[in-house]
């Protein structure tokens, strides 16, 4: 029988946190820890060896924090969706890793009902930020507008149907099903999305489309 539950890589230094995240995840049927890690280096090598759907990943690390593990992972192409697991409500911490490229940023002293409810939406393709966190998301990509504008007529008609993907919240692997192509050809399209758009994550294209009106 095939398993369809969401496949969740845990990288946090605490291993009591750890622990409590698993039991939690474990109560719903949709979803599975299927490794963990304490530490920027083996968190990197778990993603690449065990491709999770899912990253629940600590900002506050020893050596090497979750802002530089991040970009590290996406430097090794790992497609999993991050979500950023923290205690900083800080704007400068949430705008760097969406920036870095996470797909969520929640909060640590969230109710467990609602991360399990933002875990499930996060695996779903949605971006998911801790709700107290929204307006100063807002804010602070308003005034980081671009002003220089981007010509779109240098996108092919794929690219945009990506983008519009994208913009809706969808990962690689679900715009792959979607377009019938493969989700190696979907990240070469990603990538060369992010370089014409001078963008540096698939969040900053996901807000770019909504400012440009194409989503």
């Amino acid at each position: 029988m095939q398993d369809n539950s969401a496949s969740i890589l845990l990288i946090d230094d605490h291993p009591l946190l750890r622990k409590g995240v698993k039991q939690l995840i474990e109560m719903n049927p949709n979803m599975k820890v299927v490794a963990e890690a304490c530490n920027a280096i083996d968190g990197v090598k778990q993603a690449v060896e065990h491709e999770p759907d899912l990253i629940l990943l600590d900002l506050n690390m020893p050596e090497i924090n979750g802002i530089e593990t991040l970009k590290m992972l996406r430097e090794e192409e790992v497609s999993s969706r991050i979500i950023v697991f923290t205690v900083s409500d800080n704007e400068e911490d949430v705008v760097a890793a969406l920036k870095a490229g996470a797909d969520g940023y929640l909060l640590k002293d969230m109710e467990p009902e609602d991360l399990l409810t933002s875990l499930e939406q996060a695996a779903s393709g949605t971006l998911v930020i801790s709700p107290r966190l929204t307006t100063l998301l807002a804010q602070a990509l308003q005034s980081n507008k671009r002003s220089d504008k981007v010509d779109t007529s240098s996108l092919t008609p794929r690219e945009k149907q990506i983008i519009k993907l994208i913009a809706n919240g969808m990962a690689n692997k679900v715009i792959a099903r979607k377009l019938n192509i493969t989700e190696g050809t979907v990240k070469v399209h990603v990538k060369h999305l992010l370089k014409k758009l001078r963008l540096r994550s698939r969040v900053e294209v996901a807000v770019w489309a909504v400012q440009e009106g194409l989503n």
